[in-house]
């Protein structure tokens, strides 16, 4: 077994959920693009409860190429939290993070290893030039981000997508965050460094498991970790519904003295209620989203739970290494 203590130059970092169709491909490109940069790397695959068989595949990569790292979660924790498990895990100089799918180029390493080169930053990330979906997305889209960036304290890139080459004090400083609700788009913009976007053109592919519903809970996540601003929009709405009602009794003071009141209307009154009601618990909602996530991180919950790795940064032996259970927590 041949071993060194030289550190590994180059980190590929990638999550695997019904990856099994793309990884060989994805592999072969990979490994091609960074040949043109470094021959010291290691591509680090986390195997996030993937139900195919995404697992066995990356195992016989694994076999004949000992560079090849799989961490493999014990269940299916979710994409973000399954790439900062294998940030966490990366011992790159540089790390470059992206999904297998094919969406995204692993050829985009060389474009964005000469900009972060020659630029000196520490980080060169992917922004998709074109929205993608159909009409109403594509058409709704910008005016949703620009709202929902009014929610944040610090903003994020419309269109921004997984791929991105950091250095690594930029990954220590990403994996030191300890937040339970993970959102990869905030924690990336809160971390700070110098991070330079590049347009690119994202693929698109059939059956991607980025519903509009789970992008939704995405979304409210990513505003209720990062931003109070909901909460102080909630205290300016109940003072203009207070003055507003305060108006509205001195109006009818006013008209009960000078011209009298008639019968009340019975629908003006429903929809009066109805519209206080729906924003009672509108704001409370959002109350409720806040203290169940002070609830969550309470608890200290464990990050990610691994069930086995199979190799390590100076392991070139192609048999896989069983690492055991271990958990990690930030």
């Amino acid at each position: 077994m041949m071993r060194t203590d030289q550190p590994v130059r180059l980190s590929i970092v990638t999550s695997m959920y019904r990856s099994a169709p793309f990884l060989e491909e994805f592999y072969a490109r990979t490994v091609k693009a960074i040949s043109a940069i470094t021959s010291s790397y290691e591509i680090v695959f986390v195997n996030d409860g993937s139900p195919d068989n995404s697992m066995d595949v990356a195992l016989g990569l694994r076999a004949r190429d000992p560079r090849v790292r799989i961490v493999d979660l014990s269940r299916n924790f979710g994409h973000h939290k399954a790439l900062m498990t294998g940030l966490g895990r990366a011992t790159g100089d540089l790390v470059f993070l992206l999904d297998c799918d094919l969406e995204e180029d692993p050829e985009w390493l060389l474009r964005f290893h000469e900009l972060l080169t020659r630029s000196g930053t520490d980080v060169v990330s992917a922004v998709d030039a074109a929205r993608k979906g159909n009409l109403f997305e594509r058409a709704t889209g910008a005016p949703f981000f620009s709202t929902f960036n009014r929610l944040l304290a610090d903003p994020f890139p419309q269109n921004i997508v997984t791929a991105r080459l950091m250095t690594r004090r930029y990954v220590q400083a990403l994996v030191a965050h300890r937040d339970r609700e993970v959102c990869l788009a905030g924690l990336w913009a809160i971390t700070g460094f110098g991070q330079v976007p590049v347009e690119i053109v994202k693929g698109s592919r059939p059956g991607s498991s980025y519903t509009v519903r789970r992008r939704i809970s995405v979304l409210v996540n990513a505003v209720t970790s990062f931003s109070n601003r909901p909460l102080i929009y909630i205290f300016y709405i109940g003072m203009a519904v207070m003055l507003l009602s305060i108006g509205q009794a001195a109006w009818l003071v006013y008209q009960s003295l000078t011209h009298g009141i008639g019968v009340p209307g019975y629908a003006s009154l429903m929809v009066s209620i109805w519209f206080l009601g729906g924003l009672t618990i509108f704001c409370l909602g959002i109350i409720g989203i806040y203290l169940a996530k002070v609830f969550s991180e309470s608890k200290d919950p464990p990050y990610t739970v691994v069930r086995a790795e199979y190799g390590d940064a100076t392991d070139d032996q192609p048999a896989p290494r069983a690492a055991g259970t271990a958990v990690l927590r930030g």
